[in-house]
């Protein structure tokens, strides 16, 4: 018997888990009713990353008008409502703690149960609505915090196959945009001078040829310092598009190897491209193309740009599976921040 018994199959969803307040209501699991999202970024930018005490006060601040906003553009009211769903990790502690609070509150107050989400499994789910999701499938999660692949048997079943045993290709991409000169985050704009530059410098590709899935970006970094800062000691001229190029082309080629590696020794319908790194336009291209010459079989699918960085709509729809599995948590549902998949 399916959770929900009211005419419309309607979530509220709240997602706090770094520096973005964000609240969606959403239907039958791949409609967006609304998805209101307040970003931080240019308070966290004059400190070159996430300051957690800052994420927190900001999410205080903007919580309570976010799930207005979310049900007014909606056109939602709360007793319409079956759920509200949380983000309940990974992430900052305390930016977790002030979603799972806003959630307590307005679950207790209209008498709605408690749906925890894995806040990576909302990037995955994303995905869901760019099209039904087709199991087996594999997913390839980049952001700032993580890289990981991770197989899917079945629907909410997530096994991590190989993961970076160090820095994540997004954190990675932030320190090189330090050492850039480029503003936070650095993402976009390193992607875009990669567009304009070449490969000359050619970066290590690590653990590309080693028989696992696992991901190494820690020694790319130093080896992009290194070069920068010997020929400021030489005085030798830099040409930062080839930087950008370069350290790009060695993250993409250690990122699509093993995902089309991995694709071919666990036989999926789908390939998922998540996560706020799956914004990049490098990346997405490259996967695009060894998907239709390597696995002509299988189906890439990669979310709008807009639902590729954190915000609660995927979170609603990875909470509609849970849901369905009748998963729900208390009054008690803390914070993990370590929250992970199971690692095989």
């Amino acid at each position: 018997m399916s959770f929900f018994k009211k005419e419309r199959k309607l979530l509220l969803a709240i997602e706090s888990s770094c520096d973005e307040t964000s609240v969606a209501i959403i239907e039958n699991g791949d409609q967006i009713l609304s998805n209101i999202v307040a970003s931080q970024v240019k308070s966290h930018r004059r400190f070159g990353g996430v300051v957690p005490e800052v994420a927190s006060r900001h999410h205080v601040e903007q919580i309570t008008l976010c799930i207005d906003d979310a049900l007014a553009e909606a056109q939602v009211e709360p007793e319409e409502l079956s759920g509200v769903a949380v983000t309940f990790g990974p992430g900052l502690v305390g930016a977790l703690l002030i979603g799972i609070s806003a959630a307590k509150a307005f679950a207790w107050a209209h008498g709605l149960p408690l749906i925890p989400v894995n806040h990576m499994a909302g990037h995955i789910y994303a995905a869901a609505f760019v099209q039904p999701l087709t199991f087996p499938l594999l997913a390839l999660l980049v952001s700032g915090g993580h890289t990981e692949l991770v197989y899917m048997k079945e629907s909410g079943a997530f096994e991590i196959i190989g993961e970076t045993r160090d820095d994540a290709a997004g954190e990675a991409y932030d320190k090189v945009g330090r050492v850039l000169g480029l503003s936070y985050p650095s993402g976009k704009e390193i992607d875009e001078l990669a567009n304009i530059g070449s490969d000359t410098y050619h970066f290590p590709r690590a653990m590309i040829k080693e028989a696992n899935y696992d991901f190494s970006f820690s020694g790319l970094k130093s080896s992009f310092i290194n070069t920068v800062h010997n020929a400021e000691q030489r005085n030798e001229p830099l040409v930062k598009e080839d930087l950008a190029a370069s350290f790009q082309a060695s993250v993409i080629d250690v990122l699509v190897e093993k995902t089309v590696r991995a694709c071919k020794e666990y036989p999926v319908k789908q390939l998922v491209l998540a996560g706020g790194v799956a914004a990049n336009q490098g990346l997405r291209a490259a996967l695009s193309e060894r998907v239709l010459t390597d696995l002509p079989e299988t189906t890439l699918i990669v979310p709008p740009l807009k639902l590729c960085g954190d915000n609660a709509a995927m979170i609603g729809a990875a909470a509609f599976v849970e849901a369905e599995k009748e998963h729900f948590a208390n009054y008690s549902l803390n914070a993990d921040p370590s929250l992970s998949f199971t690692t095989i």
